[in-house]
């Protein structure tokens, strides 16, 4: 149990060091679980695990946690790639170039909010290529209500939005 349990962590090094974005909860998920190497809870208990011991470093918002590689992790996984079977790692490799575009646009996109100091709420609004922001935008409103629609309105319709900005501004 010890050696399986390892291996899935493993393999969630594998995919964070394959990519140059951070995964979320559900694109881990749905490697490790469609391809049936272990239940929901199990890969929850091995990401606690590596949260802890510093090699992964997450990045909650209100709608999805997103996970990266630290250094720490990036040296485990080179030090330990070898345990992880050619053939997983084929089906790794396949499972990040079929679905990279979806993978990457995901995270890409992100939208979170808070209440500040003076009982309002602020949104941010992102969209992040490479490390770099392609547009940052942060919106007060009044209600929790309405932060939240701005955040799902993001989520869905962040290129129309982008597109109609850039239209108007150039």
């Amino acid at each position: 149990m010890s050696e399986t349990f390892t291996l899935y962590k493993l393999i969630i090094l594998y995919m964070l060091e394959k990519v140059d974005f951070p995964l979320t909860t559900s694109q881990i998920s749905e490697f490790i679980l469609d391809q049936g190497y272990t239940t929901y809870f199990t890969l929850q208990k091995a990401i606690s695990e590596m949260v802890d011991s510093g090699l992964l470093h997450v990045e909650n918002t209100h709608n999805r946690t997103l996970y990266h590689l630290t250094e720490n992790g990036s040296e485990t996984i080179s030090y330990f790639q070898n345990k992880i079977s050619p053939d997983i790692q084929q089906d790794i490799d396949k499972f990040l170039r079929e679905k990279e575009y979806d993978l990457k646009e995901e995270v890409a996109v992100k939208a979170d909010f808070y209440l500040n100091t003076k009982h309002e709420y602020e949104v941010r609004c992102q969209i992040v290529e490479k490390g770099y922001n392609l547009i940052d935008l942060k919106l007060t409103v009044p209600t929790q209500t309405e932060a939240e629609a701005i955040v799902n309105n993001w989520n869905t319709k962040n290129e129309e939005i982008y597109a109609l900005l850039m239209t108007n501004l150039l």
